[in-house]
Parts: structure tokens; sequence; C-alpha cells
């Protein structure tokens, strides 16, 4: 029985301890703009193309009850690597890498060309997450 059932991608959610910060820090370290803040500041979202960034404290009842408290490291700022990565897209890495680190990102790696031609950078945010900057991957060329 064929199915027309295709979903979306609609939420990336990454679990912090100051929501209302890491929404503020994203929107001027990564230039996303703000869709929503909620006035307990334990939900925050970010425009960000065809999905959603979203922000929620580590701990809840909603949530950790359900599936269990969410885990993290004690290391996770300077060494250790969460489990998710955050990537974003521009067009000028270099502006986007110096945009990040002016406004709190801590660097890791200067963006550099890769073999594949794409040029990426990488920072991590005020809670340890790893984010990627790359720019557009172009599709390959057929002779």
């Amino acid at each position: 029985m064929a199915s027309n059932f295709r979903p979306a991608f609609a939420y990336t959610v990454v679990y912090v301890r100051d929501v209302a910060r890491s929404v503020t820090f994203y929107e001027k370290a990564f230039g996303l703009p703000v869709r929503r803040l909620d006035e307990s500041h334990r939900w925050g979202e970010l425009e960000s193309g065809e999905t959603t960034i979203a922000f929620t404290p580590l701990h809840q009842h909603e949530t950790d009850d359900l599936t269990g408290s969410v885990q993290t490291s004690a290391g996770s700022r300077t060494g250790e690597r969460q489990s998710v990565e955050v990537c974003f897209a521009y067009s000028d890495v270099d502006a986007a890498y110096k945009r990040a680190v002016e406004n709190g990102a801590a660097p890791v790696s200067e963006p550099e060309e890769k073999e594949w031609g794409q040029t990426v950078g990488y920072v991590r945010d005020i809670n340890g997450i790893v984010v990627r900057m790359g720019s557009y991957v172009q599709p390959p060329k057929h002779a």
C-alpha cells in the first residue's frame, strides 16, 4: 500500500541552562532572528529557514518524567563534545565566524577550505555545543 506520509523536519530542540540567554546569544552571534521567547523563559525559538531551532531548559517535568533527564558532561565547555552539532550555512563564513567570536562564541577552528570545496569553521556556543559554520555546498558539476 502506497503512502503519502512524508514528514517535514520541524524542530531541533537544544536543552540549555538558560533559555533567554541562549536565544539572545544565537541572535547576536549567528544572526538568527528570534521567533518567540515565552514569558516563562522555558521555550524560545529562532528563525532558521525551513526548520526551527528551539531552546528549552535542561530539566523540566514535561520531558524528564517521560524520557528521563538530560545528561551533561562537566567538560563539555572545553573538551568533551556534545552529542549534537548545530550547523549554519553562510555566504561569507569568515565574517560569520568573526561575528560569532565577537559575540561570545569560543573559537575552535578558524574557517578553512575543505577538500570538497566548502569553507568551514567551528566555534562553541555558551552551552558548550559545537557550532559549524560553512559555506553553501555546491552540487557536483557533471561533465
